[in-house]
């Protein structure tokens, strides 16, 4: 047996193991409740039945639309703000900008927890506690430092000279960004959007704290299908299933700009 055989053996194994979860949630989501039990966990379905999937979208759907009124303005605000910010970061420096671009690494660190108390304070004073604006405006500004750090490092590697030309052919700053850095910006927002998605989705903390019941995402909603006397795990693993379809969709359509956006600037930022 070759190197090379024994390495796709390895890899095909660390997959087989990578799927055995993925298996366990669909083979017990088409389960009825009678089969649905951790001691029958890696069995097949005796009887196939599509019924929890029904009573998961059911209890699910209101989550899940609430999901896409956060995550999608929000990763798309944030984007732009990330983009604006990392170009003038990167290609309009002025004095001090060093700094500012320190602090703003400085809010990558903040603990969420750290800012619950504070944060719930402000969104009630700003009167947007409660709804999804005001989740929406929690995720872009904690957002905006990896946003700013992504975009900052990619434009890093568009040439200076690209710059100074549309300044001497009479640009301004926005005309610049517009006509020559946004154009080339699709890995760039291809990273922001997947992660700035992923992190809205994928949210509880924030979710929890910052919402009530009429505006709860799918990951609370998720939380919520539990059984009073028993556990309907066929229920559960076809939530679970349902609520990880739309990240796994963003990753399909962008997953291929992801790790060139990613690494941009790597060696020069």
């Amino acid at each position: 047996m070759t190197t090379r055989h024994v390495r796709f053996a390895l890899l095909l194994l660390f997959v087989l193991l990578f799927l055995l979860p993925v298996y366990v949630l669909l083979v017990t989501s088409f389960k009825p409740l009678s089969e649905a039990d951790p001691s029958q966990a890696w069995n097949l379905p005796r009887v196939w039945t599509t019924e929890a999937w029904g009573v998961a979208w059911e209890k699910l759907q209101p989550g899940i639309v609430n999901s896409f009124l956060l995550a999608v303005p929000g990763s798309l605000i944030s984007a732009a703000l990330g983009a604006m910010n990392g170009y003038v970061l990167s290609k309009w420096r002025f004095p001090g900008s060093e700094l500012v671009f320190t602090l703003f690494l400085f809010g990558m660190f903040v603990p969420y927890q750290g800012v619950m108390i504070p944060l719930v304070q402000l969104m009630v004073n700003l009167g947007v506690y409660g709804g999804i604006p005001g989740l929406v405006l929690a995720h872009v500004v904690y957002g905006i430092p990896i946003c700013t750090l992504i975009f900052r490092n990619y434009y890093v590697t568009i040439p200076d000279e690209l710059i100074e030309a549309s300044r001497v052919d009479g640009a301004g700053m926005l005309r610049t960004f517009a006509s020559i850095v946004l154009p080339v910006s699709g890995p760039a927002f291809a990273v922001v959007i997947i992660w700035q998605f992923t992190s809205m989705w994928n949210d509880f903390l924030f979710a929890i704290f910052l919402t009530g019941p009429s505006s709860w995402p799918t990951t609370v909603m998720l939380n919520n299908i539990a059984g009073a006397q028993t556990v309907p795990y066929s229920q559960q693993m076809a939530a679970a299933i349902l609520a990880s379809i739309p990240t796994m969709i963003i990753y399909v359509l962008l997953g291929r700009f992801f790790m060139r956006g990613l690494m941009a600037g790597a060696l020069k930022g």
